[in-house]
């Protein structure tokens, strides 16, 4: 359910390395529009992420970054975009295989502040207003629609590729970590941090992206 504001430390500190930062809002969170159409999966297949990026962002720009459902948007996308390299960080490409229940996700919404903080108690004050900002925001419906609907791990990079893991992922367990080396991805796991790695552990993210900046 996170938009542009889950980047808000790290899109500053790329700026300061140089790069001209675009943070989006998917369909469905933020200040981006909902899906149209008539069921959830209507109007939120994941097709239609990857054809919102291709619609809206350059081309060819330097470095291109996907966090969880941005993983699979950008994955879809990449061909198209021509990134010179590309980051995905805790990408859900195989959310459908972990038995997650959307339900769940949705229900995520209503957290409090209180629960936020016991949830992520690394994140600073402005992070936890920032997600209950998103939340209130968000088209839960974007969640439903991940119910009926699959993806899987890339069948390799389509230019050169890092995943940033978070530690003990839910979403890319060791045997997928062990696929995308295979199959020519970069893996790196940020120790401690959670699935939102780049708010967890925001120095460890940027750590991790050595040699990739």
């Amino acid at each position: 359910m996170s938009d542009h504001r889950t980047w808000r430390l790290i899109g500053p500190a790329l700026a300061e390395r140089g790069y001209r930062v675009l943070a989006v809002d998917l369909r469905g969170h933020g200040r981006s529009p909902r899906g149209t159409g008539g069921s959830p999966l209507e109007r939120y297949p994941l097709e239609a992420y990857s054809d919102d990026l291709v619609e809206n962002l350059p081309t060819g720009v330097e470095l291109a970054i996907g966090h969880s459902l941005g993983g699979i948007a950008l994955a879809g996308a990449v061909e198209r975009l021509e990134p010179a390299r590309a980051v995905y960080v805790d990408p859900a490409w195989r959310f459908a295989q972990t038995g997650m229940d959307p339900r769940v996700m949705a229900e995520l919404r209503h957290l409090t502040r209180e629960q936020i903080v016991a949830l992520s108690p690394s994140w600073e004050p402005d992070d936890v207003d920032a997600e209950l900002a998103a939340a209130a925001a968000w088209d839960e419906d974007s969640a439903w629609a991940l119910a009926d609907q699959s993806s899987d791990l890339p069948a390799g990079p389509a230019v050169p590729s890092l995943a940033v893991l978070a530690d003990r992922s839910l979403l890319v367990d060791a045997s997928s970590a062990r696929a995308l080396r295979a199959r020519g991805f970069e893996v790196r796991t940020v120790p401690g941090a959670g699935h939102t790695v780049h708010r967890d552990d925001p120095a460890g993210f940027l750590a991790a992206l050595d040699g990739w900046l």
